[in-house]
């Protein structure tokens, strides 16, 4: 799962349900067995001798005003959520859904899979040397759903009826009805100390040091200038097989930028030791220099093998002017991805053709009977299932004048005409739209889109603006357009519903952003979710991705299947590159010192 969509569980009952238990177990995995057996001593993608020590520094981009990540209404710094808390089970990076049990030793899956109950390992500490109990499990479940924080949370675990403490050391999950990732994404909680708030509304613990099982702890921070994690020297499981070489630095800085530009050229100053890029022309031109010439600075690109989602320019439909899809394609038609990659890309990418780029997940262009019988099954009109409408190409400029003529019948297939080079919509209203920027770089993408928009008579505006403010327009809904990346994992399930659910298109501070309000759409993710099967849930994703494809909820952006990765030469990595992974966690998590 994305670990941007933070999760967890609505409280409805507290009375015992008697549940029968079909099995203990260490492992979780979804359609397949788990890779690791009992009592594996580590995962394959870590070096159980790596050497410890030293200081690792990384950038940042922007500010942060929190030491809670956990809130709706602020910033919290980068790194926090790995690095300072922990959850009931670790996942795997070498495999698509699995997860081993850390904070929990094992769990107890229900008979008729309608509860679960986690009995936590004795070993496991705080920080502060407090044993973690499961009434600190149950404190953390009633703050991450209480006033103030993310509204993911509840949005993620809306299916849990009720938690029962039933020890000190264990706690059970009783759920609303079956779901077969349920027990699973519970595993994700992240869990801190009762402590930590100190009786405060969870929404008022801003400053507070948190105070959690990790395997560092905030030692130095001033807000947006940087932040200072150290090991934890009393560190509870630094050799359990969930963290058997992993998390070697003594200490992790991340100094804050502004600007990744100015970033980039304090890096190459030796200002900190590495640097993931998201920006094409910078990987393309700039990682150049003495430091480069003498290999001191390492440039690389590391390949995954993650479910890319999609990048898009999201239409906000909540908006009059994207209400209508005709004019979504048409508006869609005005971007040229082929002259963007060659001339502002380096030709690095590839174009997003599905909501699950980069997987089997991906529909082809053609429904596949299965499909048809699944649309059937859920009484979704024929109709609507259709051929995925191909993206237009724009190698040339002969084919991007065809592709602005097929926008323009659009627009007058709808009764919106142009008068004085201004595009008019039926009510004689000017057409022109606000595009919300949060880095400065995205502007020069924008600079050509906005020169084909003016051939159609559309005026688009765009302007950065401060980070904070960026955030809150986002949680809001205050935008007409955006940029959005929606990646996802190799068996998407709850988050789903924050993403693309009805149920979310109007609730602040989920990620559906487009307003996505659609019964049909409903329907196939529930059918996602709950399937047990891997081939039904296969064919569930074809689907969504047919149905979301076709009525243009964004226009859709590009991918990369490697992450680009720059580092001074003083550090050792494992042999074996996991598969589905961040590059950021993974280099804290694996590398070390020379």
């Amino acid at each position: 799962m994305n670990n941007t969509l933070k999760l967890y569980i609505i409280i409805i009952f507290t009375g015992l349900i008697v549940t029968h238990y079909s099995y203990a177990d260490y492992s979780m995995a979804i359609g397949y067995e788990p890779k690791y057996e009992k009592n594996f001593l580590n995962f394959d993608y870590v070096n159980p001798n790596a050497k410890v020590g030293g200081t690792i520094k990384l950038s940042a981009f922007g500010t942060f005003e929190s030491l809670n990540p956990f809130l709706l209404k602020s910033l919290a710094p980068v790194g926090l959520n790995n690095l300072v808390f922990e959850t009931l089970m670790e996942r795997s990076l070498d495999e698509p859904t699995s997860s081993y049990g850390h904070l929990a030793e094992n769990y107890e899956l229900a008979e008729n899979k309608l509860a679960v109950t986690f009995t936590l390992n004795k070993n496991a500490k705080f920080s502060n040397g407090d044993p973690v109990t499961a009434y600190d499990v149950e404190h953390s479940y009633l703050m991450l759903t209480s006033k103030g924080a993310h509204p993911q949370y509840k949005i993620y675990w809306a299916d849990i009826k009720e938690i029962q403490v039933l020890s000190s050391f264990e706690i059970k999950f009783v759920f609303k009805r079956k779901n077969p990732e349920l027990h699973m994404i519970i595993g994700d909680i992240p869990i801190f100390s009762k402590k930590w708030t100190n009786n405060k509304p969870f929404d008022k613990t801003i400053l507070d040091s948190p105070i959690a099982s990790g395997p560092y702890v905030i030692e130095d921070y001033k807000f947006g200038r940087y932040i200072l994690y150290s090991r934890n020297p009393n560190y509870w499981a630094n050799n359990f097989s969930t963290r058997k070489g992993m998390y070697n630095f003594d200490k992790i800085l991340f100094k804050y930028y502004k600007d990744m530009t100015v970033g980039l050229e304090a890096f190459k100053a030796g200002e900190y030791d590495l640097i993931f890029e998201n920006h094409s022309k910078r990987w393309a031109r700039d990682y150049t220099g003495p430091n480069f010439l003498n290999n001191n600075i390492i440039k690389r690109e590391f390949v995954h093998q993650n479910n890319a989602g999609i990048q898009g320019f999201i239409f906000n439909t909540r908006k009059n002017i994207f209400k209508n899809k005709d004019i979504r394609k048409a508006i869609t038609l005005a971007f040229d991805f082929d002259w963007s990659n060659k001339n502002l890309f380096y030709n690095q990418y590839r174009r997003c053709e599905s909501y699950f780029s980069n997987s089997e997940l991906s529909a082809s262009i053609h429904s596949s009977l299965s499909e048809i019988n699944l649309a059937n099954e859920l009484n979704i009109p024929l109709k609507k299932i259709i051929p995925k409408e191909s993206l237009p190409t724009s190698n040339t400029s002969k084919l991007m004048r065809d592709n602005l003529i097929k926008a323009k019948s659009l627009f007058d297939k709808n009764g919106w005409y142009v008068e004085n080079n201004i595009l008019h919509d039926t009510n004689g209203n000017k057409v022109e739209f606000d595009f919300l920027l949060a880095q400065k770089g995205f502007e020069r993408i924008l600079a050509p889109f906005s020169v084909n928009l003016k051939k159609l008579g559309i005026k688009l505006n765009y302007r950065t603006i401060d980070l904070s403010l960026y955030q809150r327009k986002v949680d809001t809904f205050d935008f007409d357009m955006m940029v959005m990346s929606y990646p996802q994992s190799q068996s998407p399930g709850n988050e789903l519903i924050s993403m693309f659910h009805s149920s979310s298109s109007n609730r602040k501070g989920t990620f559906n952003l487009a307003g996505i309000a659609d019964k049909d759409i409903d329907k196939v993710i529930e059918k996602l979710i709950y399937t047990s099967n891997r081939n039904e849930m296969i064919t569930a994703a074809h689907l969504l991705d047919r149905l979301l494809w076709n009525q243009y909820f964004l226009l859709p952006n590009w991918y990369i299947n490697k992450h680009r990765v720059a580092y001074y030469d003083k550090f050792n990595m494992p042999n074996i590159l996991p598969k589905y992974y961040e590059p950021i966690n993974y280099v804290l998590k694996t590398w070390y010192y020379k």
